[in-house]
């Protein structure tokens, strides 16, 4: 076991589309006047806690099920190559919710105060319900990724949460106009899950893990991957219309010709694992999208 193995293991790739989500938050509330720096810090920290404990909660629990193998065509994973045990994954699974719990509360902490207290209830029951959702995709005997769910636990978290709930942190109010770019973020989390579907969908089929987009078949998928690149960008810009004082506002839409090609590529894939590189491209696109929407309402 080596450091290398464990930073593979963490997937450092998915890691830009975990901070986009609170980075939109923290935009949005001091386009609003409210901004707390421990509020974004500490979101910060945590989102980054809980990736990594969903990344090594999937790479433990698929290993389990059976379905990473020697015929999954993604990137190979820590325990299906050797490289960590078993054991030793579970054990560091444990210490990232560990991690992800006492920065949560922190952050729960620091960004309730003031607010009645049966707020604050909600906050904590979130936040577990966070880490329980980012365990149990894979692991136990009935996980959710296996399901099909996992797309609306990504928009939920990744989008609805990630946005929203940085955002009452921040300002302690909400506005149905942030239901708009938590969506969009929403919907481009949502997007790279159902890419790294349609790459794997041969062997979840075999293996069990009925995805979406095994639920579906893989034409409909990409259609599916469509509109939810779509509403990223109809829900964002819908918001700024809505919020409309500089033609600046209009500076996320810089990454328009990337989101088509992301969808041209999928279109024209018969070969699943071809569509492996534009995972991070995806990732990357969503956190320019989300710091371009930010800087836009800057000016």
């Amino acid at each position: 076991m080596s450091l290398y193995s464990w930073i593979k293991a963490f997937r450092l790739r998915t890691l830009p589309l975990a901070l986009s989500s609170v980075a939109l938050g923290c935009f949005i509330a001091n386009f609003d006047g409210a901004f707390n720096w421990k509020v974004s810090i500490l979101a910060v920290l945590t989102t980054l806690f809980l990736q990594i404990l969903s990344n090594l909660a999937n790479d433990y629990g698929d290993s389990k099920h059976g379905t990473d193998n020697p015929e999954r065509v993604g990137p190979q994973r820590a325990v299906q190559s050797g490289r960590i045990k078993p054991a030793e994954m579970k054990r560091v699974v444990i210490f990232f919710i560990l991690f992800s719990l006492v920065s949560g509360l922190w952050l729960i902490f620091e960004g309730t105060k003031g607010i009645p207290f049966i707020n604050v209830v909600f906050f904590v029951i979130l936040g577990l319900g966070a880490i329980a959702a980012a365990v149990k995709y894979t692991i136990g005997d009935h996980p959710y990724g296996y399901s099909g769910f996992g797309d609306l636990f990504v928009f939920i978290f990744f989008g609805l949460t990630g946005v929203m709930g940085t955002y009452y942190l921040h300002t302690h109010k909400l506005n149905w106009e942030i239901l708009l770019p938590a969506s969009a973020m929403g919907f481009l989390s949502t997007g790279v899950l159902n890419l790294n579907n349609m790459r794997d969908r041969v062997n979840d089929k075999v293996s069990g893990k009925n995805t979406m987009v095994v639920k579906m078949g893989i034409q409909k998928a990409k259609w599916y991957h469509f509109f939810l690149l779509l509403g990223s960008v109809i829900t964002g810009l819908t918001y700024m219309l809505i919020n409309y004082h500089s033609p600046f506002q209009m500076l996320f839409l810089i990454t328009l010709p990337l989101l088509w090609i992301n969808v041209s590529v999928v279109f024209r894939n018969n070969v699943p694992e071809e569509l492996d590189p534009y995972l991070k491209k995806l990732a990357i696109t969503s956190l320019l999208y989300s710091l371009a929407f930010g800087i836009g309402l800057l000016f």
